[in-house]
């Protein structure tokens, strides 16, 4: 790590994440020597989280030393920013930043943390200008085809290059599509995530230096809920660009949930029971919004809004895709294919069920009664194959060829 985070930014940000992480070490300890010196209680009570006396000042100390050394390191690490530079982007770089942003994106946004990505469109890592004369600069070969592409969890716009191959530039050449590439922080809730993109796509739709015909979302894993959210957005606002031809194509998106972050949320219910394991529970929360949203699916902020907010239960109301667009899904599963063609005993790709990718679901309202002939598995395929098969990409150009009716 410290031959990609070289930057001024990057070791601030670096220093500030570790100084919370002490800081929420000393919390979690402190909660541990409480219940273990408080009286037994009954199954299922909390017991206290803060010692008092003698105890609860050595920890009060602790947290106080940690706070002023983190204060002076920041402000070291400024003063030296002018000499250290930016330092060049790189792929690894980008890489390590994008996983930190989705396991704790949500704590660097709400921290102020240098390292929390901002919503922007890029290519070849570079931000684009949403300025109509320096966007035109910038795309000279602009078509009226936009091709957006949003990537997954943890994941970065130049990972959609995955062994040689990239959907957006194959796209271009042979089919006169313009790619541009979200980059986000996948930490936060994808409700958020969706209404940011909504809007990021009204200004990119608005100093789009052509007249455009259409719009192509192609998202994988996560990305596909992000675009969803988006698209309910921008059709519940009346959003300029929802009324342009949309097509929307999900690669191995959990539309109902992903298993294991599930059985995440139930190891923590399970630890949480005693009073004396509880404070371990927080370890198992370390997982951002943006993670635990993954549990069920969630798209809108009232699905993961939940009563008691341990967002155990499934809390979606249902949300079709607008009957204006034109939805593709593909799947990938780790087996090869049944002789009988059949996919309900298929295992995933790894972490996306076959039925979930494909947006099956045995109540109706959830379905997303994406068509037969706009389905797809992809056999002998993991989840990040997905991303440079060649199969997957002759089935992409076979679908995007067609015009929308």
């Amino acid at each position: 790590m410290t031959t990609t985070l070289r930057n001024a930014d990057d070791l601030r940000g670096l220093g500030r994440l570790a100084i919370d992480g002490v800081a929420g070490a000393t919390d979690l300890v402190e909660a541990m020597h409480a219940a273990v010196t408080h009286l037994p209680a009954i199954v299922g009570k909390p017991a206290p989280v803060v010692t008092t006396g003698l105890t609860g000042f050595v920890y009060r100390s602790v947290r106080g030393v940690t706070r002023l050394v983190g204060t002076g390191v920041e402000n070291s690490l400024s003063a030296l920013a002018p000499l250290l530079g930016g330092g060049a982007v790189s792929p690894q770089r980008e890489a390590v930043v994008a996983a930190m942003n989705g396991v704790v994106g949500d704590h660097l946004e709400t921290s102020g943390n240098p390292l929390a990505i901002p919503m922007r469109f890029r290519r070849q890592g570079r931000p684009l200008p949403l300025l109509g004369k320096e966007l035109g600069t910038c795309l000279p070969d602009a078509t009226g085809k936009l091709l957006v592409l949003v990537h997954g969890l943890c994941m970065n716009d130049l990972q959609w290059n995955y062994a040689g191959h990239d959907h957006g530039q194959a796209l271009q050449r042979d089919l006169g599509y313009t790619p541009v590439y979200l980059h986000y922080n996948t930490g936060r809730h994808i409700s958020s995530n969706g209404q940011d993109l909504a809007a990021l796509l009204e200004e990119l739709a608005r100093a789009w230096p052509v007249p455009l015909e259409e719009i192509a979302l192609l998202c994988h894993s996560m990305g596909g809920l992000v675009a969803r959210s988006a698209l309910d957005e921008a059709f519940a606002t009346g959003l300029a660009w929802s009324k342009l031809p949309i097509r929307i194509i999900f690669l191995g998106t959990p539309h109902h949930g992903a298993p294991l972050e599930r059985a995440g949320s139930w190891v923590d219910m399970l630890i949480g029971i005693s009073p004396y394991s509880a404070p371990f529970v927080r370890l198992g929360k370390i997982r951002s919004a943006g993670i635990q949203d993954l549990r069920h699916g969630n798209l809108r902020d009232s699905d993961w809004q939940d009563g008691d907010g341990d967002g155990l239960a499934d809390g979606r109301t249902p949300m079709p895709l607008p009957k204006q667009v034109q939805a593709y899904a593909m799947v990938a599963s780790t087996q090869n294919k049944r002789k009988d063609g059949g996919t309900d005993s298929l295992r995933g790709d790894g972490l996306v069920p076959i039925a979930s990718g494909l947006g099956q679901h045995k109540d109706r309202d959830f379905d997303l009664r994406i068509p037969k002939s706009r389905q797809w598995v992809g056999y002998g395929i993991n989840h990040l194959e997905l991303l440079g098969s060649e199969t997957v990409y002759r089935r992409l150009k076979r679908w995007l060829r067609k015009p929308i009716p």
